[in-house]
């Protein structure tokens, strides 16, 4: 147990990208989001990646909707099943209409781990199937990806457990707006504030 909270605390620290941790700064509508500022005015990087089931995922076609983006790897035992856990509580708790509004992608952070079964069966365990779009590929294919998001894979590290876990929102114009991260401001209450907000702004 106590080497779970040793990895999530590294996982922590890793997770924000550069972004400081603390009350965003960011605003709209005159209230703060709950999540960590991010570093600067941030896009949603460009990519295409695939869905286990094998549908295509692009970037250029999230525009319009707030997109939570995370990292996860589906032999994580340590942050993984704590994001995915959060992240689909949290989305159940918007309306259907704010829920059509928005998309919620995990990229896989090892792709010889993330099969298709392995993240089926892990949004299973996690009651994250409905909610929560796993998209894999290959190293080659992911590698520009985890660049441009500027996080560690568990490839990298050669650890499940070990490897960036960030919650970022972007807003319906594809900027970045928050950050939550596991073990520190991570809840589904915290996703809710702060999807509804990006969604006003």
């Amino acid at each position: 147990m106590r080497r779970l909270w040793v990895v999530a605390s590294v996982l922590v620290l890793l997770a924000g990208g550069g972004a400081a941790l603390g009350l965003a700064l960011s605003r709209s509508g005159g209230q703060a989001y709950v999540g960590s500022r991010p570093p600067g005015h941030v896009e949603l990087p460009s990519f295409v990646l695939r869905e286990a089931s094998g549908s295509p995922v692009r970037s250029r076609d999230l525009r319009g909707k707030v997109v939570v983006v995370t990292f996860l790897e589906s032999k994580c035992r340590a942050a993984c099943p704590v994001v995915a856990f959060q992240l689909a509580r949290g989305l159940r708790l918007l309306s259907p209409s704010e829920r059509s509004r928005v998309v919620a992608l995990a990229i896989s952070v090892h792709p010889g781990d993330d099969t298709a079964a392995s993240v089926r069966a892990f949004l299973r365990r996690q009651r994250a199937e409905r909610e929560l779009r796993y998209l894999i590929g290959s190293e080659r294919e992911l590698r520009p990806v985890w660049r441009a998001f500027q996080v560690l894979p568990a490839l990298a590290t050669g650890d499940p457990n070990l490897h960036s876990a960030p919650v970022r929102i972007f807003d319906p114009q594809g900027t970045w707006v928050s950050t939550l991260h596991a073990g520190v401001d991570l809840t589904p209450a915290n996703l809710r504030h702060d999807v509804l907000l990006a969604l006003s702004s």
